[in-house]
């Protein structure tokens, strides 16, 4: 397990991180969203040991991560901007990999030979074009066996068949190795299919931190008919995020489960009624609110 604590960090006067806590449970695929300067590759080097906090702390298994050798060989890491030595072949990087990644598997790395086919390991990765660059550091990362795997924009640059592989792949280690993903992105749409918990970050502080399962089941879209055309009086209990009208249809995004509503709203007798459920998009729009526009922004 990850856990950030009352993390704060500040450069030249700037807090990029601004109390941040979070909880990444262990063997969970865990996205986090935001807008840009939100914090996202800030906190990711703060659980990779690359910064150390100004003030809270970012663990491991409850043991610091910064200049902890130990909790760093557990982790792996692919940035956004790839890191190689300028003259390094994918072979060159894996003996350099395979030198402190105690379980780095070098049988693991024959047999994906097959999947990155098309990176040439004697070449040298800077001329590389950029998707094979991103092959090769998936081939070297998944080769180390990591307890945490964390990326940041992991897929930009792969067509959609290497997408899906890389995906699948990781899927895999998460269900056999227990291995735990931290993804950083800003495409809802494509964590929605393989996360399974999801927070979102802006001004440095995490705003909403769920599980996938609690939030699908506690958000429904109901779309409604009455005899009037106008929406009746609704009981001021009645969690609702969002109303909007077309015609005679009121479409009505209410925070809890989709029975509980439905039984509500059928005491006012209406002519159709249907819940339908929400994309992750969705969801977090009508829960923030108007919590941050470039937050609406990301999802929209």
């Amino acid at each position: 397990m990850i856990e950030a604590k009352n993390v704060v960090k500040t450069f030249d006067g700037f807090r990029a991180l601004d109390g941040l806590t979070m909880t990444v449970p262990k063997g969970s695929i865990y996205g986090l969203v935001g807008p840009n300067g939100a914090g996202k590759s800030t906190l990711l080097r703060h659980v990779t040991g690359v910064y150390r906090q100004d003030s809270g702390s970012v663990l491991l298994e409850g043991n610091p991560i910064y200049e902890n050798p130990e909790a760093k060989a557990r982790i792996a890491h692919i940035p956004d901007e790839l890191y190689y030595f300028l003259s390094a072949s994918t072979r060159d990087m894996m003996r350099f990999y395979r030198g402190f990644y105690p379980r780095f598997d070098q049988n693991r790395y024959q047999t994906l030979k097959e999947v990155f086919s098309n990176v040439d390991e004697k070449q040298p990765i800077r001329r590389l074009s950029k998707g094979m660059q991103k092959q090769s550091a998936f081939w070297l990362a998944l080769c180390c066996r990591p307890e945490v795997l964390v990326l940041d924009e992991p897929v930009d640059g792969l067509d959609p068949v290497m997408r899906r592989q890389v995906w699948s792949l990781l899927m895999g280690d998460v269900a056999e190795w227990g291995t735990t993903v931290l993804v950083s992105s800003h495409n809802l749409r494509e964590l929605e299919d393989v996360c399974d918990h999801v927070g979102i970050l802006s001004h440095g502080k995490v705003l909403l931190e769920r599980s996938l399962s609690d939030l699908q089941e506690n958000v429904v879209k109901m779309q409604i008919v009455f005899q009037e055309r106008e929406l009746p009086p609704l009981p001021e209990d009645l969690p609702l995020l969002h109303v909007s009208q077309v015609g005679r249809i009121h479409t009505l995004i209410v925070r809890g489960n989709a029975t509980e509503v439905t039984n509500r709203l059928a005491a006012y007798a209406p002519i159709l009624m249907e819940a339908l459920p929400l994309t992750l998009e969705e969801i977090f729009i009508y829960e923030l609110g108007g919590e941050d526009y470039a937050v609406r922004d990301i999802v929209l």
